[in-house]
């Protein structure tokens, strides 16, 4: 492993926004805990609901954690593939969610199109076994109204889905945050949680009381909210990126290996490619998100004997995400107005926003349609 390079994802290239942290004793209708893709979603959810103040916070900045660390994907469905889904939840939840998921790429593309492309996604087989997992998934998704198509081509042997996309995290996580300062949002950085409940959220600089505490929180959401110790674990993610490798050409992300490695390209040529927590579970069961030597020589290896690449590396990172012991998201009501929304498996850029938003209206007006095939 390069041990020089810094635990820096390639999405951080342009200045963040200058905020400041939390000082002093405050009150707003609305309190976000977690400014990445949920949180922020859930902020923007809240002031088109008419929510008369919004206070968001962040133990480090936008896009922070696993938000603007992970691999840039926008997938449908959850962590099951659709037709385990199917399988396990039943179809009309199972279609549902699909339905819903591939709904909200459409929505983040409309609102942040400068970070988004519509490409599609490939899952190669890794395996025969896998590709007939392939075939199944593609079987049921096609009996269910949705596009996938079979797939053989110079990555190898899958499915297509051409309503999946790639984007650039970072970049839709501060332009959403610079449209809700602009609409009044009073957001905070540098500012750790440090006790939580319905109605107060405790920071080392200050307290805020507030009607609704929403906790969009993903890594390390068992320690905000010890009560779901039970529900969730957190785990490490690792990545890397290269510099442009005119050598390989991929149009569209990559996944394989039952989505354990994946990889993109981007405009530019530079590849971010990640993977391998299968490896060494046990010690990727973490909230250290350092990049490990071993995980990151597996990825290196990958790099250039399965994706081709010989340039250089320039970026190597981690990051700390939630799984739940069901595999579902966490959306969770806690009384006197606390809300929990995370542990996304390792896939919450898409149901993520989705149950963000879902978590503002469920604590605005009572309801929210989007939430309901996620609840159990």
């Amino acid at each position: 492993m390069s041990a020089h390079l810094p635990d820096r994802p390639l999405w951080d290239d342009h200045d963040d926004l200058d905020l400041p942290p939390l000082s002093g004793d405050t009150e707003t209708e609305v309190c976000v805990i977690g400014l990445g893709g949920t949180g922020l979603s859930c902020i923007t959810e809240a002031i088109a609901l008419g929510a008369h103040s919004v206070i968001g916070i962040d133990a480090v900045g936008i896009a922070g954690g696993a938000a603007g660390r992970n691999g840039g994907f926008l997938l449908s469905g959850t962590s099951d593939y659709h037709h385990e889904a199917v399988s396990r939840l039943g179809r009309e939840r199972a279609t549902a969610m699909t339905r819903l998921t591939n709904d909200e790429i459409q929505r983040i593309a409309r609102e942040v199109p400068q970070a988004v492309r519509i490409t599609g996604s490939l899952r190669i087989a890794s395996t025969d076994e896998e590709l007939g997992d392939c075939d199944a998934q593609r079987t049921q998704m096609v009996a269910d109204g949705f596009a996938a198509e079979p797939y053989d081509g110079p990555e190898g042997r899958g499915i297509l889905i051409p309503t999946d996309a790639v984007f650039h995290p970072m970049r839709r996580c501060r332009t959403i945050a610079a449209r809700a300062l602009a609409r009044g949002a009073r957001l905070f950085t540098h500012t750790a949680a440090r006790e939580v409940s319905g109605g107060m959220v405790r920071t080392e600089t200050g307290t805020i009381r507030a009607r609704h505490v929403i906790a969009c929180v993903d890594g390390r959401l068992e320690l905000l909210l010890p009560s779901l110790a039970g529900d969730v674990r957190t785990a490490r993610l690792q990545m890397l990126a290269s510099a442009p490798a005119p050598e390989v050409s991929f149009p569209r992300p990559v996944s394989t290996r039952y989505g354990y490695d994946y990889w993109q390209q981007l405009p530019d040529g530079r590849v971010v490619l990640g993977g391998g927590r299968d490896l060494a579970e046990e010690a990727e069961w973490t909230t250290d998100s350092t990049p490990s030597a071993l995980i990151q020589e597996y990825l290196t290896r990958t790099l250039r004997e399965r994706v081709g690449v010989r340039a250089e590396i320039t970026h190597r990172w981690g990051a700390t995400v939630s799984y739940s012991r069901t595999g579902m998201p966490i959306f969770r009501e806690f009384g006197d107005g606390l809300h929990a929304v995370g542990a996304y498996s390792g896939t919450g850029n898409v149901v993520g926003a989705l149950l963000g938003r879902a978590a503002a209206q469920r604590a605005l007006t009572g309801r929210s349609l989007l939430a309901d095939p996620f609840v159990d």
